[in-house]
């Protein structure tokens, strides 16, 4: 648990970074992330929030060739209840297929433009579950997720709003 628990704090403290606000209500900074219980305790909230968060790596991990399709390397509850998938399903998956072919070239272009600007907010798309039910995202946040070196590690997204097509 203590990879779950490294990596949420850098969703938390690269959307502090990012936006210049928490993403959580509780959104400590880094500098308040030292005492193992912080850390554990901020892994539980933002896996137990209301909102939908999601991350995927830069697409280099394991060695896979560069412009590899970057994977998922976290969902909160949220997310794995609105894409109806388990965290073993989850995570690992090519974040591409979150959404369906007709989406993925706006979403690429999208998370581009996040990429450049570290954040961007106001994202709206159609997404895609596991048994092919689609629906809208809308507000949604993006952003580069920065270790402490200031290396890009991935890209995470969050969302309170969605409803079904």
């Amino acid at each position: 648990m203590p990879a779950v628990q490294a990596r949420a704090a850098l969703l938390l403290a690269s959307h502090l970074e990012a936006f210049g606000r928490p993403l959580l209500a509780l959104g400590a900074g880094p500098s308040q992330l030292a005492a193992a219980g912080d850390a554990r305790h901020q892994a539980q909230e933002l896996f137990a929030a209301p909102l939908v968060v999601l991350a995927h790596d830069d697409g280099l991990a394991g060695g896979t060739p560069a412009g590899a399709d970057p994977r998922l390397i976290y969902a909160n509850a949220t997310a794995l209840r609105l894409w109806r998938r388990p965290w073993a399903a989850m995570v690992g998956l090519p974040s591409q297929l979150t959404a369906e072919p007709a989406e993925r070239q706006g979403r690429e272009q999208m998370l581009a433009l996040a990429r450049r600007r570290q954040a961007i907010s106001g994202y709206r798309g159609v997404r895609i579950d596991s048994c092919g039910r689609r629906f809208v995202i809308d507000g949604a946040r993006l952003w580069t997720l920065r270790d402490s070196n200031g290396r890009d590690q991935g890209q995470a997204a969050a969302f309170s709003h969605w409803w079904w097509l």
